[in-house]
């Protein structure tokens, strides 16, 4: 069945950062979502220590879920500073699922924080790209670009003050002179 089944409350869809998953109806705080799938694997065994994805999920220092698969939809769950989900890990049962922490609308774009470990491996060094810190980033350049043109427009004064101080001209019995060499000039 797609991951658009009406029994579903979500669908994968384009997001910001690539693909995303999307609520498709409302989903109340609390509610279990999805669970974050794939195969179990065991730090303990050389080969499964050298697996490199990004759709790792460790459960605690022994066991790790392989999110890479298809099958797991939850792998298109992005990050968000913000997030309105979140991780329910169980590693006695070897399991994780995301659950809601606020209330989800259809449309929104269900999100979760990735911890810091995996923040600052793979987010920190291209910059998180979640709505919070687009929106914080935003708010920077704007404030940065009003402090350049108040610097701008404060030179611009100044360099008028100066060019119209150097612009007077002395008054000598009501006619309006100019220096040359220390002596006034008519």
């Amino acid at each position: 069945m797609p991951a658009t089944s009406s029994n579903k409350p979500y669908r994968v869809g384009r997001s910001k950062t690539g693909l995303g998953l999307f609520a498709t109806k409302p989903i109340k705080k609390g509610t279990r979502i999805i669970r974050y799938y794939g195969p179990i694997l065991d730090s303990r065994i050389p080969e499964h220590d050298d697996i490199e994805n990004k759709y790792l999920f460790e459960l605690n220092g022994r066991w790790t879920i392989d999110g890479s698969v298809r099958k797991n939809l939850a792998r298109y769950i992005n990050h968000s500073c913000r997030p309105n989900a979140e991780s329910d890990v169980r590693p006695r049962e070897r399991k994780v699922f995301i659950r809601a922490i606020k209330n989800i609308e259809p449309g929104d774009e269900i999100n979760y924080d990735y911890g810091t470990d995996y923040f600052k491996a793979y987010l920190k060094p291209i910059g998180c790209k979640c709505e919070s810190c687009e929106k914080k980033r935003k708010k920077l350049r704007a404030e940065a670009r009003t402090e350049r043109a108040k610097v701008k427009a404060r030179a611009e004064r100044k360099a008028e003050k100066a060019g119209a101080k150097g612009a007077k001209k002395k008054k000598l019995n009501g006619h309006a002179v100019g220096k040359a060499n220390g002596r006034a000039r008519a």
